[in-house]
């Protein structure tokens, strides 16, 4: 032993081990890695759908079992409980109980109801009016397959700009003309339409006689009183009506 020095020993002594461990059987054992339990691209559910015949259908999201206080949760702010009618009318106070425990955690509270029974006008409307007080959206599904639709909806929109649905402002001659006159209470476009088809343009028509406007297709008295006051007294700051002046009186 004196001749083999610290170096040599231990590596004797790895090898001894190592052949101890092939005798005895030991597999060599992975290094453990981390997994994420939550991925932002999933709909969150709560275990206790377990069982339920929508989640086959979410098909196009994938969807992970967390433990969560709603039943789904499809995003940032946006959750989901589920009521089944059927289920409803066994246990009545059982949506209200998850509502209470809810609170309000979520920026959009989601109420998604299967309407799977014959007779279900009385509790739609009772849920009708749980859900405005307690500022829940309202959610009807006629199918599982329905149902799971509107979840990976929501997920699937989770990130996406309002402005795909929101209405485009426009810029031509007539729908400025139409936005203006709309705006005063009582005159619709085949009202803006029947101004414009007799005056030719917005300019010649704010200087316009009472029985001229009185002649027109639709227009009685009430309405031309109405436009005749939007028109001839002052605009305010305050004022709801669009001031003429900012845009084209005269058509191009």
């Amino acid at each position: 032993m004196s001749d083999i020095d610290d170096e040599e020993f231990e590596q004797l002594a790895v090898s001894a081990l190592e052949e101890v461990e092939k005798k005895a059987g030991f597999a060599q054992q992975p290094t453990p890695q981390k997994v994420s339990r939550v991925t932002a691209h999933s709909i969150l559910v709560n275990p206790r759908q377990k069982g339920n015949p929508l989640l086959p259908h979410v098909r196009n999201v994938p969807w992970e079992y967390t433990d969560i206080v709603p039943d789904f949760v499809m995003g940032t702010g946006i959750c989901s409980l589920f009521l089944s009618l059927k289920y409803h009318h066994l246990h009545p106070e059982y949506i209200y109980s998850r509502i209470s425990k809810l609170g309000k955690s979520y920026n959009l509270r989601i109420l998604l109801i299967l309407v799977d029974v014959e007779n279900h006008q009385a509790s739609i409307q009772e849920l009708v009016k749980t859900s405005i007080v307690n500022q829940y959206t309202l959610i009807l599904a006629w199918s599982s397959e329905e149902a799971a639709r509107y979840l990976e909806t929501y997920k699937a929109y989770e990130n996406m700009s309002p402005a795909l649905i929101m209405e485009k402002p426009s810029t031509d001659y007539l729908s400025q003309v139409q936005s203006f006159l709309t705006s005063i209470r009582g005159i619709n476009k085949s009202d803006s339409l029947s101004l414009l088809s007799k005056f030719g343009s917005l300019e010649r028509a704010l200087v316009a006689s009472r029985d001229e406007l009185e002649q027109l297709e639709g227009w009685g008295p009430t309405k031309v009183n109405r436009f005749l006051e939007a028109v001839q007294q002052p605009f305010m700051s305050h004022s709801t009506i669009k001031r003429p002046e900012a845009i084209n009186l005269k058509q191009t």
